[in-house]
């Protein structure tokens, strides 16, 4: 593999030349949402200066020219997941969209009193609150399955928690919070085989590394674009096709109609049937450079980033009173840590006083932090143009800190 340069890398990330306070930016807050390249930039503004129309149903140039790239953005998602078909791929507003798509409308037509919902204790609240309310709804029940002290899955919990009343086992790929890689292929297997559908929460993974989905052998998987070097506000519903086309549309209006008549509406086959409306068309176009961009880089891009955590956790230990939080055996580069006598809040605002941004808190996770006895965590979150000098800056700062709140 060739050496990966990450100061050409760089150099394709505008706003990682900033300063924050006098100081050079060193941006570590990648898993709450990521930077964007020069390719996605361009791609919109030229979107809206040379190319805006509506999609679909327009006969005119820029039109048809807006919904060819449109549908040209669903054929790249699909090949992003390892996929041949793009008819799954529904592109919604982001991961928590997604998530609450599939609870609201396969919840409907699937779950029944007595059913049974299993997460994991590592889920964002983005997979916990949908099923939920689903529940509420339903009369099903959402069941936890544990993790261990390091931080994983208790597998044995996970296997022992699966019975005939599972209808669905909705878990993260990768842990927002942790950074936790969960054997995701193994826990779909063990739910398929006790009959559930499986959602896949892809955000954190999909940032990261390869996502192949038929490998996985998930029913659902879901990621967001900003997480992944695209706009805000867009993200990608895969399901499978047989599937989407057996669940009643989560939203209602135009484009996601065959026909309307005040008798009744019928309503198209997926994914169009869960696209009411106009679209975040520029958004589209964006997440599509953006993993168009990222593709051909990733694998080099994953091997720096765990070169990054492994110097990063490694200086990061050897500070007095530092703990870090989720010692997973497989792990992307998230590393989440507490200074004995400090709040996170604190060291997060000294940190940034030194440029170096991280984020602080419970990382949407309550249930896990409370499970972990911890009001919360300092995250650093790495991506593929962050560098070893910035390692650096964040263990500097955090030295700093420790001695500014002893």
């Amino acid at each position: 593999m060739p050496a990966f340069d990450v100061a050409a890398v760089r150099r394709e990330f505008p706003i990682l030349g900033t300063s924050v306070h006098g100081r050079p930016l060193v941006y570590l807050d990648n898993a709450a949402t990521s930077q964007k390249p020069l390719a996605v930039i361009r791609r919109l503004e030229r979107f809206y200066a040379e190319e805006n129309a509506n999609v679909h149903r327009g006969v005119h140039r820029l039109s048809e020219q807006a919904t060819s790239a449109y549908e040209a953005a669903r054929a790249v998602a699909a090949r992003f997941l390892g996929l041949a078909d793009p008819r799954g791929c529904v592109f919604v507003r982001g991961a928590t969209e997604g998530i609450n798509l599939v609870a609201d409308s396969w919840g409907r037509a699937h779950l029944r009193p007595g059913d049974e919902i299993l997460v994991t204790h590592l889920e964002h609240h983005a997979n916990i609150v949908p099923w939920q309310l689903a529940a509420e709804r339903s009369g099903a029940r959402v069941v936890v399955a544990p993790v261990t002290p390091r931080g994983e899955v208790d597998l044995d919990a996970f296997r022992a928690l699966l019975s005939p009343r599972t209808k669905m086992a909705a878990f993260a790929h990768v842990s927002n919070a942790l950074g936790t890689v969960n054997p995701a292929a193994e826990m779909t297997r063990l739910a398929k085989a006790a009959g559930a559908a499986v959602l896949v929460d892809g955000c954190q993974s999909a940032a990261h590394f390869g996502v192949d989905v038929p490998s996985l052998g998930c029913d659902f998987f879901v990621f967001s674009g900003h997480k992944t070097f695209g706009p805000t506000g867009v993200g990608v519903l895969w399901g499978r096709p047989e599937l989407l086309d057996s669940m009643p549309p989560y939203q209602s209006g135009g484009d996601m109609i065959r026909k309307v008549d005040f008798d009744g509406t019928t309503f198209r086959e997926a994914p169009e049937r869960f696209e009411a409306g106009t679209p975040n068309i520029s958004g589209v176009l964006g997440l599509a450079a953006a993993l168009e961009y990222f593709m051909p880089i990733r694998e080099a891009a994953h091997a720096h980033e765990q070169a990054l955590l492994a110097a990063a956790t490694e200086r990061l230990r050897a500070v007095p009173g530092l703990t870090v939080v989720g010692e997973a055996a497989e792990k992307v580069a998230v590393l989440s840590f507490n200074l004995k006598g400090a709040h996170p809040h604190d060291i997060g605002t000294l940190l940034d006083a030194d440029g170096v941004a991280v984020r602080t808190g419970h990382h949407c996770c309550m249930p896990l932090m409370k499970g972990l006895g911890l009001a919360g965590t300092v995250r650093a979150s790495f991506a593929f143009y962050n560098t070893m000098e910035e390692v650096d800056a964040l263990v500097r700062a955090v030295e700093r800190a420790r001695k500014m709140t002893a």
